[in-house]
């Protein structure tokens, strides 16, 4: 591996819980960063050190409030006004990213003004997991590098050994995500077919397969009111299934999520740490994806494929 001194890992705000876990995997120190708050709510950041010709990492991932945006941006204009060497954004949770395209008229495509909002700030890379849609990577004209929260959930669902095993996907648009993990896992695939009222609110759905008996576990790449994924859990289990489980990558969980998922027929919500929690919920595990990430920056320190470390 290259000398540590040539390159350094900052932290936002917003996730500087993660950072710190990186940094320990990666044996170095969390860089030193001050934020400034003005009574009427604007910041500015400074680092307190030189990373002048550094590879400078800034960890921060982008859910709301639209500040956890602003202050990575103003870290990456920053380094690169302090002739950083390279500017890595690692952004575990790409927000804005339900906004792909214009699924009605007069709308704005909310992830490729983000993408170009990095971009115009001067990032050279960006590391990121498990996007809400796959064609964002494209609205970059940097390189991107994909992770996938399956490194570390597939591990979790082999050590629970379920058997009569069932992968369910909780919307059509999610099958493909669900059908990988079907084929990792040598077990059938359970779709639902939903129809929603407005945004946030389910008005019907349906099960396509056969849950009776099964060990389902639902898969998706986050939750945000768990409107869906609870619905689902509970029309399986009404269908005879004897367990419903849920994985989703990103741990939105917004509004009465918390109070859903509790009430709901799930026997637990599995999540990583891209968000953090803070509510309570007896339901809800975190697993930790800080690990990965320090694999990811390790090989892009050292020039390394990192699609060998994909379970799938």
């Amino acid at each position: 591996m290259r000398d540590k001194n040539s390159y350094m890992v900052f932290s936002g705000t917003a996730t500087t819980y993660l950072a710190e876990k990186i940094c320990q995997s990666l044996g170095c120190p969390l860089g030193a960063l001050q934020i400034t708050k003005f009574s009427d709510g604007e910041f500015a950041v400074s680092y307190e050190e030189s990373i002048r010709g550094r590879d400078i990492f800034l960890v921060q991932s982008t859910f709301p409030n639209s500040d956890n945006l602003m202050e990575l941006l103003l870290m990456i204009d920053a380094a690169k006004r302090a002739s950083a060497r390279t500017i890595n954004a690692v952004i575990p949770y790409f927000g804005w990213a339900r906004q792909d395209r214009k699924d009605k008229p007069r709308v704005s495509i909310g992830a490729k003004l983000v993408a170009d909002l990095l971009s115009a700030a001067g990032v050279n890379r960006v590391i990121t997991m498990d996007l809400h849609a796959d064609q964002i990577q494209g609205f970059f004209n940097v390189p991107v590098d994909h992770l996938y929260a399956s490194g570390v959930i597939l591990p979790y669902l082999q050590g629970l050994h379920l058997d009569n095993l069932v992968v369910a996907s909780p919307d059509v648009g999610g099958s493909k995500r669900a059908n990988t993990y079907a084929k990792y896992l040598g077990c059938p695939l359970v779709l639902c077919n939903k129809t929603r009222a407005r945004a946030n609110v389910v008005a019907s759905m349906q099960i396509i397969g056969d849950v009776m008996d099964k060990n389902v576990v639902i898969i998706d790449d986050m939750v945000d009111t768990a409107g869906t994924i609870t619905k689902a859990a509970d029309i399986m289990k009404e269908a005879g299934a004897k367990t419903v489980r849920a994985c989703a990558s990103h741990c939105v969980m917004s509004g009465p999520a918390s109070e859903r998922v509790q009430n709901s027929a799930l026997e637990e919500i599995v999540f990583t740490d891209s968000i953090p929690y803070t509510q309570r919920c007896a339901k809800v595990k975190q697993l930790s994806v800080a690990d990965m990430f320090a694999e990811t920056i390790r090989r892009v320190i050292n020039n390394e494929s990192i699609s060998d470390q994909y379970l799938v």
